[in-house]
């Protein structure tokens, strides 16, 4: 660790240590042993990126973001919180992160997803299954609907 107020490599000592609120980070207090003053850094865990495989056997980066905006596209005009969507989005790029795998298939998301609102909208459930099943008339819905009563 270099300090960035004298620039001295490796001069420095940890004086404390904790988690950050969020549980995602360390952070430590140090003093540069040269010069005495103090610094904060931040630790991190370096998780290798997952890749998802598409329906069409292409390969792209894990984006959360495209969880997040497709379960707030289902439940779009429905009263679930803004903090539940997200609380939903971190809990499945969590599960498949502890599965210490590095390819996931975009089927596997789309189930985790839709368990998820079925447990807390059951219309935006209906929603998100109708674009990610994709229906091919109305009687694939009905039958979707048959299932959920």
């Amino acid at each position: 660790m270099k300090c960035p107020l004298c620039k001295l490599l490796n001069s420095s000592k940890v004086l404390e240590s904790r988690a950050t609120d969020d549980g995602t980070r360390i952070r430590r207090r140090r003093e540069c042993v040269s010069c005495l003053k103090r610094f904060t850094t931040y630790e991190t865990v370096e998780l290798t990126p997952m890749v998802v495989i598409k329906k069409d056997g292409s390969r792209e980066i894990f984006d959360i973001e495209k969880v997040i905006n497709g379960i707030l596209k289902a439940c779009h005009k429905r009263s679930v919180e803004v903090e539940k969507i997200y609380e939903i989005s971190r809990n499945i790029e969590h599960i498949f992160q502890n599965m210490l795998v590095s390819e996931v298939n975009s089927y596997e998301i789309g189930e985790k997803v839709m368990a998820a609102l079925k447990i807390i909208d059951e219309v935006a459930y209906v929603r998100f299954a109708s674009i990610y099943r994709q229906f091919k008339d109305i009687s694939d819905f009905v039958e979707n609907l048959k299932k959920l009563e």
